[in-house]
């Protein structure tokens, strides 16, 4: 099932949710992302509303692929931190939002820089 066009576009949603959390900062970057940022850590971007690429610790990152919520990042392939979620339909909206909200919680817990 994919997201209907008369609601609001996928990387729509992720954006207005995760600009609305405390000292996150989002733009274009260099490579045709679009990027969101607490202090100088990125926790994750979006290419357009199909894709969202996230850098995790290598921890956090077994737990989430064990789970099948993340891949490997398709430029890193074998290494664990990179990691890739496609974005289909409304459920990988959520799971894209929780996604960045962990990688949120992790940077603030480790104190942004």
């Amino acid at each position: 099932m994919t997201m209907s066009t008369t609601t609001q576009r996928a990387s729509e949603r992720i954006t207005a949710e995760v600009t609305s959390w405390d000292g996150i900062e989002a733009g274009p970057g260099k490579r045709g992302e679009f990027g969101f940022r607490l202090g100088r850590r990125e926790i994750g971007h979006l290419h357009g509303d199909h894709a969202a690429h996230f850098f995790f610790g290598r921890e956090r990152w077994e737990e989430l692929a064990a789970q099948g919520r993340i891949v490997e990042h398709p430029v890193f392939p074998g290494r664990h931190g990179p990691a890739a979620r496609r974005i289909e339909d409304e459920a990988d909206v959520e799971d894209v939002i929780a996604l960045m909200r962990i990688n949120y919680e992790d940077t603030k817990a480790r104190g942004a820089r």
